[in-house]
């Protein structure tokens, strides 16, 4: 049997995920015929048939479905490679870290002035994205390190958690519930989230890369949440960052807390990032450190003081 190509498996990919022979074409930009010719080809190839075809529709085969997993897997590979080299022969190479802004538990500037003081550092560049999209950044080769929310897909990662947080939910500062100390799931029903699932059913898996939403930053976010329009779970820090005053937030009693962590790809040997992993998790251990100190003295009830008082700021 000779080797797969990149081309065949881009095709068939195509027409796995739109199960649709027409659309899948008009997706690669091409017409139908040679389309059909290579998946045809390509069952010839491997002994095997893909798709069951009838009149009325294209359904994988038990042998589909296993290609079209490996097959991601091995054009994920194949385009990181491609951004990775070129990243590696530019003239002035930079440590590129993903993340969606404002979820970095507040540490991000500590960690790249510890970064900085480290002789294996390379000049950082932020990458920022969606919620969730970090992580696929990682693997296809756009970024070299991360700042990521758990849990996610971690395939073909590793990472090291750096702080846990309660997870809090923004709603209308006239929102019945904002007169209300502490909330459970329950409570949300009849709330939705920004992509329309119901609030009661808690904190939403994050969008496709891709995928549209009605907004795309945390301004726009909390001003749906200002005028009653959806609720929005966030990290304890983040609300801390962001006080609007016609937006309150509360803790959801069955939400579990969230944990940031630093991630890279599993075959990663760059010093850059494992200084920037060293940095990461040497400040979170001191911001651990400082946090439980102002609770051992009793001053440090932080967000939850405004909770009890009935302020609106986070």
């Amino acid at each position: 049997m000779n080797d797969l190509e990149v081309r065949q498996l881009r095709y068939f990919v195509a027409v796995a995920e739109e199960l649709h022979f027409g659309r899948a074409a008009e997706r690669l930009g091409m017409a139908q015929p040679p389309l059909s010719r290579t998946i045809r080809d390509l069952e010839r190839q491997l002994g095997v048939t893909l798709f069951e075809r009838t009149t009325r529709q294209v359904k994988l085969t038990g042998a589909g479905e296993v290609l079209l997993r490996d097959a991601r897997t091995a054009l994920e590979a194949v385009s990181a490679a491609a951004h990775r080299a070129r990243h590696a022969g530019s003239v002035s190479p930079r440590l590129r870290i993903a993340l969606k802004a404002d979820i970095d538990g507040g540490l991000l500037p500590q960690i790249l002035d510890a970064y900085s003081a480290d002789r294996a550092v390379l000049p950082p560049e932020l990458v920022l994205g969606g919620i969730g999209a970090q992580p696929q950044a990682l693997r296809d080769g756009l970024a070299d390190v991360a700042l990521v929310l758990r849990p996610v897909d971690e395939r073909g990662l590793d990472s090291e958690p750096l702080l846990t947080e309660p997870v809090l939910v923004a709603m209308a500062a006239t929102d019945p519930l904002a007169a209300r100390t502490q909330l459970c799931l329950a409570d949300l029903a009849g709330r939705s989230l920004l992509d329309g699932a119901p609030a009661d059913e808690g904190p939403s898996a994050p969008s496709s890369p891709g995928e549209a939403a009605p907004a795309s930053n945390l301004s726009e976010i909390f001003s749906l949440v200002e005028t009653g329009s959806i609720v929005f779970f966030t990290p304890t820090s983040v609300a801390r960052r962001n006080p609007r005053p016609g937006v309150a937030f509360r803790p959801v009693s069955d939400v579990p807390d969230c944990t940031l962590a630093v991630a890279w790809p599993e075959d990663a040997h760059s010093p850059a990032v494992a200084a920037f992993v060293r940095a990461a998790v040497a400040v979170a251990h001191d911001a651990r450190a400082e946090t439980a100190a102002r609770h051992t003295r009793g001053s440090g009830s932080g967000i939850s003081r405004h909770h009890r008082t009935g302020q609106r700021s986070g």
